[in-house]
């Protein structure tokens, strides 16, 4: 796809609510419409990180279409009130392709940002998968005569934060799951299942580095260079330091659970002996 902008860097939480609000349209709705909001925009811009979302209300009278801008504009004041560094940065809508009414709410929202992204999201999976496209405006035509508006991509990825990764595998795992449904894992099962991708990274590499050695893959320098720099990021510590060090954290760890457990039994017996 070729970049005529920033990239666009789009959130989980963002594109769950998108689905939500779909999912939660008026009967007799075909799309939903909403504001795309982001903490911030570099000038000249490189990137744009996507946060947040709220939906909004719209009717089409051919060739009109008509959006609720005093519910938008309330829901932003409220959300201001909330996180008042998040900006209006564009809008999304839910389909496959761009219509004739996206480039009337496409002017209204640039009255409310410069050079706002329109997001599109396939929740009707149209062409089989959720395709999310973004797109800038651009004029075309002749000057003073007559103008149109062409939409160009912007190339899209998917970022997250550590938090947001948890919710994401949780939901990844639900597809594998014959109720639909999965609870959250315990501390010891999350560290075990870190392991075990850390194991499967550490299988693959070594897969690869053999298989350099051996002739059969080219050698590519880029992925030299990160390789060499995760062994220099390696700490060099020896067998019996690393385990008497592993020893002495297990202890202190298994020292606080027990005084925690230790304290919360003494205050279960005050509240009975105050009951008395």
């Amino acid at each position: 796809m070729s970049v005529y902008g920033p990239v666009v860097k789009i959130h989980p939480v963002v594109l769950a609510s998108i689905a939500d609000s779909y999912e939660r349209r008026n009967e007799g709705a075909l799309r939903v419409i909403g504001t795309l909001l982001a903490i911030f925009r570099t000038a000249p811009l490189s990137f744009l990180n996507v946060f947040f979302d709220f939906s909004c209300f719209y009717f089409i009278f051919p060739p009109e279409v008509a959006v609720d801008m005093e519910f938008a504009k309330n829901m932003y004041e409220l959300h201001k009130k909330v996180s008042p560094s998040e900006v209006i940065v564009g809008w999304y809508a839910t389909g496959f392709d761009i219509t004739e009414h996206s480039v009337l709410i496409h002017e209204y929202y640039s009255r409310e940002a410069q050079n706002p992204i329109h997001l599109t999201v396939d929740t009707a999976l149209q062409s089989g998968r959720m395709n999310i496209r973004a797109y800038v405006s651009a004029q075309m035509g002749v000057p003073s005569k007559t103008v149109g508006v062409m939409f160009s991509p912007l190339t899209v990825k998917y970022v997250y934060f550590d938090t947001e990764r948890i919710g994401v595998d949780l939901l990844q795992r639900t597809r594998t799951s014959p109720s639909r449904s999965k609870g959250l894992t315990t501390d010891l099962e999350q560290v075990g299942s870190a392991a075990a991708r850390i194991q499967d990274m550490l299988t693959t590499v070594l897969s690869y580095t053999e298989d350099v050695l051996s002739g059969k893959v080219t050698p590519d320098n880029t992925v030299g260079r990160f390789l060499m720099d995760l062994v220099n990021k390696v700490p060099k510590i020896t067998a019996e330091d690393f385990e008497s060090m592993l020893n002495s954290n297990i202890n202190d760890l298994l020292m606080v659970t027990y005084l925690a457990n230790l304290t919360r039994a003494q205050i279960a017996l005050n509240e009975k002996l105050i009951c008395l």
